[in-house]
């Protein structure tokens, strides 16, 4: 994560524990006028478009007072999806043995994305199956991941 993101993430946490949903992550994508603020939330009973709406109407109202972003941007809230975003050692931890998709700050074994099994999550790195090689890759290095949605 960037330290926007950090930031971010520290900010709109303690509103949206006040409002029952687990804070899984913000991801904030950069494009000019058509920036994108994308807050993930999740609940053990699922996320509806009422509970989204609940939370974009409380972090709206914290970015409007605190304005941590200079430039224009969309905000969402999102539930996780099937190709849930991974942004802690927690989050890596209980999807081992599953199938995921990571992009890398700097380039690793010259390569920036890893498609593969998690083998194991050890302290702040984690081991990626890819295609038979596993790779140690430290958390800190992660850009952006996501399990990866199987349909059987």
């Amino acid at each position: 994560m960037t330290n926007l993101e950090l930031r971010l993430t520290e900010m709109l946490q303690p509103a949206v524990d006040a409002l029952g949903f687990e804070l899984l992550g913000v991801e904030f994508i950069r494009a000019g006028n058509h920036s994108t603020l994308r807050v993930y939330i999740d609940h053990e009973n699922g996320i509806s478009v009422d509970n989204c709406a609940d939370v974009s109407h409380q972090v709206g109202a914290i970015l409007d007072v605190e304005d941590p972003i200079s430039t224009e941007y969309s905000l969402e809230v999102s539930s996780p999806g099937m190709d849930r975003p991974l942004f802690t050692v927690e989050h890596f931890a209980k999807v081992v043995n599953e199938t995921v998709s990571v992009k890398l700050n700097v380039p690793q074994d010259g390569r920036r994305n890893f498609k593969g099994t998690l083998v194991e999550v050890e302290g702040d790195m984690i081991n990626i199956n890819v295609d038979n090689q596993v790779f140690s890759i430290l958390i800190d290095n992660v850009q952006k991941a996501h399990l990866v949605a199987r349909f059987d």
